[in-house]
């Protein structure tokens, strides 16, 4: 099968199952994307292209999203054309629909089927604007969400299909969206982010590796330290947690800067300015800030974690949180919609009030002091990830499935 992967920031979404797909030896595959350092993938033609049109500084706001998402797309389209005139025509295109590079790929490619990631639909009710009263929405931010809005509203008559990967995400857009998108997600490898009790961990401050037998960890992790993903939320808890339960070393994955949302007016970043606001009541010499570290450190500080936070606010569900349930982690999360589609407090992980920093303190303390209590929690969270968010027994055959349905027999995937 021909098959074309359109994603700016190459692989996103799709690193599993372009891998997977590469595997099988049997298909051409092709990556449109706008990044220049895109990971080189045997098996996978990247093509790296330029926006035709960037916004300029003083655009108009309203429709500054707009004229990036068309500059994008027409740059994809070009691409594309491009592709198509050496004589690739793929059998299936599938890409995410977030910053327009799908908005005119039908204008190449009329007869190609397009499956599209439909991943966030703006509002300003129900997600992380105007869920914190730290963070107050302007007069005109429903406008400029609304605006943003144009590109999955357009896109949504040019794809055959959407795709989301939650109910949560999926419910966040208009209901005349959801019969044409499926729910599945893009899958979890449980089969190699597994519990390892015998994991080892070095760290530059401590004279010793620690384990998880010998060492009451405590964790939390974020692209970027942010309020949309509770840092300061964290950060208020570090007090209680250590007044509550000396013994714990707390381990800080994240970088200083900022994903989503504001960002903090402190010259420290959100960092600095929480760190003056908890100031002498923490410990610092038992919390180690890492920075954004490699896949396979991030994967041992999970194992060796005995309580993992996920503090986010209403937004997309973190990779983070479910590869932690995969890995055996007891979590104690924010108790917002979408935590609550992958968490049931009390079996699978433990809810608490974003805005309640004693509260997630007292929670994390009872994990640590009485962990006879709590130990279903993490094999259990394993199991439900397993049945529910699995790669290659769950999600990989329900998006072969959708492709299938829509391109010719002849040319169909066979399921794994």
């Amino acid at each position: 099968m021909n098959i074309m992967f359109v994603h700016q920031n190459m692989p996103g979404q799709y690193r599993e199952f372009v891998q997977w797909l590469v595997g099988r030896g049997v298909h051409n595959i092709v990556f449109l994307t706008q990044r220049k350092n895109a990971p080189k993938i045997d098996g996978v033609r990247t093509i790296v292209y330029k926006p035709h049109n960037v916004a300029k500084d003083d655009a108009y706001g309203l429709s500054r999203t707009w004229e990036n998402a068309t500059g994008s797309g027409f740059g994809a389209a070009q691409a594309a054309s491009k592709l198509k005139d050496t004589g690739f025509t793929p059998d299936i295109i599938i890409g995410h629909v977030g910053w327009g590079e799908l908005t005119f790929m039908k204008e190449v490619y009329p007869d190609t089927p397009i499956i599209g990631f439909f991943e966030y639909y703006y509002s300003a009710h129900g997600g992380p604007v105007g869920f914190d009263p730290e963070s107050p929405v302007s007069a005109h931010s429903p406008y400029i969400l609304a605006a943003n809005n144009a590109v999955p509203l357009v896109n949504i008559e040019v794809v055959d299909l959407g795709h989301c990967p939650t109910y949560w995400q999926r419910d966040r857009f208009p209901e005349s969206f959801h019969d044409k998108c499926y729910v599945c997600h893009d899958g979890i490898r449980t089969d190699t982010l597994l519990p390892d009790p015998n994991v080892e961990l070095t760290l530059g401050r401590v004279d010793r590796a620690l384990t998880r037998a010998d060492d009451d960890i405590v964790t939390y992790m974020a692209r970027n330290l942010e309020t949309t993903r509770g840092f300061h939320q964290f950060m208020r808890a570090l007090p209680g947690i250590q007044a509550g339960h000396p013994n714990a070393r707390v381990l800080v994955i994240g970088g200083n800067d900022t994903s989503y949302g504001g960002k903090s007016k402190h010259p420290g970043g959100l960092r600095g300015q929480m760190e003056a606001e908890v100031g002498d009541r923490v410990d610092w010499s038992r919390v180690h800030f890492l920075g954004q570290v490699p896949f396979e450190d991030y994967q041992k500080i999970i194992q060796i974690s005995k309580c993992h936070l996920y503090l986010s606010m209403p937004f997309v569900l973190s990779w983070s949180c479910l590869e932690s349930m995969s890995m055996g982690a007891t979590i104690v999360a924010s108790d917002v919609a979408p935590v609550r589609e992958a968490i049931t407090h009390g079996e699978t992980g433990l809810i608490v009030d974003f805005f309640d920093p004693d509260a997630i303190a007292a929670q994390v303390v009872d994990v640590l002091q009485n962990p006879e209590t709590y130990a279903h929690i993490g094999p259990a969270a394993r199991d439900h990830v397993v049945k529910t968010y699995d790669f290659h027994t769950v999600c990989l055959p329900e998006h072969i499935r959708q492709i299938n349905d829509l391109v010719p027999e002849a040319k169909r995937m066979a399921l794994p």
